[in-house]
């Protein structure tokens, strides 16, 4: 077990910065819980989490703005996605830069599109920013309270605590479940 915690503390910041490189939430909260724990510092998870999100969206910026052909090749199946994104762009500009970071499925397309437009770089900078650290302090301070939350039951129920991951995934699975069943398609019969 010293083992992985030291493996934790000595590699866990360089996996969450690439892991951010992408705005993935997953990462950043389970380094908040880590914190939370004492294998991790918060205040530095929040850091390395801002700066590889504020990194990643950068780069997939200059992606757009730079090699168009290459990225619009590469993501031709997402087209609507873009059409989408550039849509949301127009409409809601200063929110959806912001935002964009909370909204699945097109968090890493926005800044791409932003990068087609003639938006400005640094205006895209500044936003970009802001978003990230709102991000980072989300996401992050969640980890770290919902890992304060498990540490204290665990130390209040000791050896009976061993039912609780077992809730979470149950909890877990039987709301992917109702998404999935609310989200599906239904077939719609076409009378001709």
């Amino acid at each position: 077990m010293e083992t992985i915690t030291e493996n934790i503390k000595t590699y866990g910041y360089i996996a969450l910065f690439v892991y951010s490189l992408g705005g993935g939430f997953v990462g950043l909260v389970a380094a908040g819980t880590l914190a939370a724990i004492g294998i991790l510092d918060i205040a530095v998870t929040l850091v390395v989490a801002f700066a590889g999100n504020v990194t990643g969206d950068t780069i997939l910026f200059y992606l757009g703005r730079t090699n168009k052909k290459e990225v619009l090749g590469y993501f031709k199946k997402h087209r609507r996605k873009f059409a989408l994104s550039f849509k949301l762009l127009k409409r809601w500009g200063f929110w959806i830069i912001v935002g964009q970071k909370f909204v699945y499925g097109l968090k890493t397309i926005i800044p791409i599109v932003v990068g087609f437009s003639t938006y400005r770089f640094w205006r895209f900078f500044v936003l970009n920013l802001l978003g990230a650290a709102l991000w980072a302090a989300v996401f992050g301070f969640g980890g770290f309270l919902a890992g304060d939350f498990f540490r204290r039951f665990a130390e209040k129920f000791g050896e009976q605590a061993y039912w609780l991951p077992i809730a979470f995934f149950v909890v877990l699975g039987i709301s992917y479940l109702l998404v999935t069943v609310i989200t599906k398609k239904r077939d719609v019969k076409k009378s001709d």
